[in-house]
């Protein structure tokens, strides 16, 4: 499957790409406006955004690779990362990755078969001092117990 940028995503490029001296610092927004627009971050998606940036696809595929905000498969509706980092895990963070598990019958980075649900275990995510936690697309909620998870998890309404 070929991947082209729509106009308006190459220019929100070109504006991150204003901000530096060179094209490659913009490669970490090039892949979030990629993974906007496709959903995941797939072989095609590296290529593109590296020829757009005028660096290697392995200089791409690095930073693919080493942050977890990237996803090389379509996840979820609601992707689900629960942090099981020390922290977390220490207050609880095992617990509510068992919870995220045996609710929605799916492993680390399992997607429900109505794609509403995908889930991913996580190191750290920078809340060490409000552990536990867990993020659900951009949101992020803190001082987690099993009955707190229980209710975002229930707002966000059931997989079929």
């Amino acid at each position: 499957m070929d991947f082209k940028f729509t106009q308006e995503n190459l220019d929100k490029i070109e504006q991150e790409v204003k901000k530096y001296p060179v094209r490659k610092p913009a490669v970490m927004a090039a892949l979030y406006i990629a993974q906007e627009q496709n959903g995941f971050i797939s072989s095609e998606v590296i290529k593109e955004v590296a020829k757009v940036l005028e660096i290697s696809a392995e200089e791409v595929l690095g930073v693919v690779t080493f942050y977890t905000m990237y996803h090389q498969k379509q996840m979820g509706r609601y992707h689900i990362q629960v942090c099981t980092n020390v922290s977390c895990m220490l207050r609880g963070g095992y617990e509510i990755w068992k919870q995220v598990k045996d609710k929605y019958g799916i492993e680390h980075l399992g997607v429900t078969a109505d794609k509403k649900f995908s889930l991913e275990e996580v190191e750290c995510m920078g809340s060490c001092g409000t552990a536990p936690m867990i993020a659900i697309n951009e949101d992020f909620y803190e001082n987690l117990s099993i009955e707190k998870v229980e209710e975002i998890l229930t707002s966000l309404g059931s997989s079929n």
